[in-house]
């Protein structure tokens, strides 16, 4: 949910561990229903630096489908009186449901490797990904699940809060220790925007979300 700011090895086949209780999990199960995050995204742009602190929790997740959404909440934007909520739905690439290739939101096949290619869990798929999208690739045990995640509508503030969320984020979610880096495209925003969060489920002292109802 950015500021709208116009600027000119082979890969380790094993499943995730519950930082919690040292449980070797499915790396899927570790995305469920509830799970909760915590971090900052980078809005820097060329006049100034500048970050902002983000919670994020799932709220739905279907496998089956390729399909998850959630919550993100921003809470030191400028200009804006409290935390500003947006939901979001997202798309796991699983070579079934989603490719690495986007395909809509203004996003070209060009733009697709530029911002995957940040993620250094994805340099030995991309040989693969240029071939044909990833479309043969078997990620059910790839201890990196990628993703992106749409910002669909503001859910306690109007479309006049000086945000954007025209845009979406490429999503790589490390199974080993539960985090979360992100990078934001939207063409008319500043490029390269940086989500960088943690899960914020273990022990005694995590963070919670106000109340929402989500229409």
């Amino acid at each position: 949910m950015p500021v709208r700011v116009v600027e000119g090895s082979a890969p380790s086949q094993r499943s995730g561990q519950d930082a919690s209780n040292g449980r070797v999990l499915p790396p899927y199960s570790l995305l469920s229903v509830g799970r909760a995050f915590a971090g900052t995204q980078n809005v820097s742009s060329l006049q100034k630096d500048e970050a902002w602190r983000v919670n994020v929790r799932i709220q739905g997740c279907d496998l089956d489908n390729g399909y998850l959404c959630g919550t993100m909440e921003a809470l030191n934007v400028p200009l804006a009186d409290t935390p500003v909520v947006t939901f979001w739905e997202g798309e796991l690439i699983d070579a079934k449901n989603y490719t690495f290739y986007t395909g809509k939101w203004e996003a070209t096949p060009d733009d697709d490797i530029r911002h995957w290619s940040k993620f250094p869990s994805f340099g030995p798929l991309l040989s693969q990904v240029e071939a044909d999208g990833g479309k043969s690739l078997d990620l059910s045990n790839y201890p990196f699940v990628f993703m992106r995640w749409k910002e669909q509508y503001f859910v306690n503030v109007g479309i006049d809060c000086g945000l954007t969320i025209a845009g979406f984020y490429y999503v790589c979610f490390s199974c080993s220790d539960g985090s979360i880096n992100g990078f934001y495209y939207d063409p008319n925003s500043s490029p390269f925007q940086k989500l960088e969060l943690k899960s914020a489920n273990e022990g005694l002292s995590g963070f919670t979300f106000s109340s929402y109802q989500l229409q």
